[in-house]
C-alpha cells in the first residue's frame, strides 16, 4: 500500500496563488475602444445592394441619382482581378466617384480617359502634392484641396467633401442640362498621398452620407471590394464609426422636425433609421372636467370589504383626556 501523499503549506499556498492569478489576470496597458471588424471581401460574400439615401441635411438636391441603377457596381470577382500594380491607379467605386493615389490624380491621360471633371485632394499640409494639382488643373473643370495633418481633423471635415462632391456634380448636371439639353454625369477623384488611407476615409464617409441604410463597416467593405490595397486600421475605424453616430444623430433630430412626413407604417425611415414617433402634448383638464369622475364620487360610507376588515377595531386616531 503506497504511503498517503504529504501536501505542504507551500504547495497549498501555491496552488491558491495559481488560482487567483487566473481569475484576477491585471493589465497596465491604456483603455482602448473594442475592435470594428470588417469582413474582407471574398469571392463568395455578396456586396450590400446600393441605394440612393437621404441624411436629412443635404445642402444640394441630389435626388436625380435615384435614376441610376447601382446594382451591378461592386466588382464581385476584385480578388481575381487585383494585381499589385493596380495600387497606382484609381479605382471607380460610384459612377461619380473615384478613389486612387497621387500619381492617378496626376496622369492627364487617365483623366481625359475616364472623363474625371473634377479631383479632390486630401493634403496632409498646405501646398503638398503641388504636381498633381497644376497637372489635375489642365484637364478637369475644377480642382479642390482639404488639409487634414492628421485622421482626427477628417471628422470634422466629412460634411464638407460630401458637399463639395455633389455641388459640384450637382452644378455640372444642371450646367450641361441647360447647354445641350442632355445631362452630363461628372466625375470625381478623391485622392492623397498613397489612395489607401486619408482619402479612402473621405470616400467611406461620402458612401454613409449619401447611400441609404450604409453604416461604417459597408462603406469599408465597398471600398476595400473595388480598391483591394486600402488601409483601414484602428484610428480610421473608430472615426467612421463616430461619424455614423453622429449622422443617426441628425437624422434623427431631421426626423423630429417633420414626423408626419418620415415615420411609415414600419417605423423606419428610408435609411433604416427607427425613428421615434412623437406625440402630441396632452392637455390637462379643468376642475369643472374633473367633477363628474367616478373617482372623486365619495360619501361618507365604507366599503363592505373595508367594513368586515375594520370590524371590532378601535382607529380614533387620539382621544381626549
Amino acid at each position: 500500500m503506497d504511503a498517503p501523499r504529504e501536501v505542504t503549506m507551500s504547495g497549498m499556498s501555491g496552488l491558491a496563488d495559481a488560482h487567483r492569478r487566473s481569475q484576477h489576470e491585471y493589465s497596465y496597458r491604456l483603455p482602448t475602444p473594442p475592435r470594428i471588424v470588417v469582413p474582407p471581401p471574398t469571392l463568395t460574400t455578396d456586396m450590400p445592394s446600393l441605394a440612393i439615401g437621404s441624411n436629412g441635411a443635404e445642402e444640394v438636391d441630389m435626388s436625380f441619382l435615384k435614376e441610376l441603377d447601382l446594382e451591378d457596381i461592386v466588382q464581385k470577382n476584385t480578388l481575381v482581378e487585383w494585381a499589385y500594380e493596380r495600387r497606382r491607379q484609381a479605382q471607380m467605386i460610384l459612377p461619380w466617384l473615384y478613389l486612387g493615389p497621387m500619381v492617378a490624380a496626376r496622369d492627364k491621360a487617365f483623366l481625359e480617359r475616364e472623363g474625371i471633371t473634377m479631383v479632390l485632394g486630401i493634403l496632409s499640409k498646405a501646398n503638398s502634392m503641388a504636381g498633381a494639382v497644376q497637372a489635375a488643373k489642365t484637364v478637369c473643370l475644377d480642382v479642390a484641396t482639404i488639409e487634414a495633418p492628421n485622421y482626427y481633423d477628417l471628422v470634422a471635415r466629412f460634411p464638407q467633401t460630401t458637399s463639395i462632391i455633389n455641388t459640384h456634380v450637382a452644378r455640372l448636371r444642371q450646367a450641361t442640362l441647360e447647354k445641350n439639353g442632355q445631362s452630363t454625369l461628372g466625375k470625381v477623384l478623391v485622392f492623397c498621398e498613397s489612395g489607401n488611407e486619408k482619402s479612402a476615409a473621405v470616400v467611406a464617409a461620402y458612401l454613409m452620407d449619401t447611400l441609404g441604410n450604409f453604416d461604417h463597416v459597408k462603406a469599408m467593405q465597398v471600398c476595400q471590394a473595388q480598391r483591394f490595397c486600402v488601409n483601414f486600421d484602428d484610428s480610421i475605424k473608430n472615426i467612421l464609426r463616430s461619424h455614423w453616430d453622429i449622422m443617426l444623430a441628425r437624422r434623427s433630430v431631421a426626423s423630429l422636425a417633420s414626423p408626419q412626413q418620415n415615420i411609415p407604417l414600419n417605423g423606419h425611415d428610408q435609411n433604416g433609421t427607427y425613428l421615434h414617433p412623437v406625440h402630441a402634448p396632452t392637455q390637462k383638464r379643468s376642475i369643472d372636467q374633473t367633477r363628474d369622475d367616478e373617482d372623486l364620487a365619495m360619501d361618507d360610507g365604507m366599503d363592505e370589504s373595508d367594513a368586515l376588515r375594520f370590524a371590532g377595531r378601535d382607529v380614533t386616531p387620539f382621544r381626549d383626556s
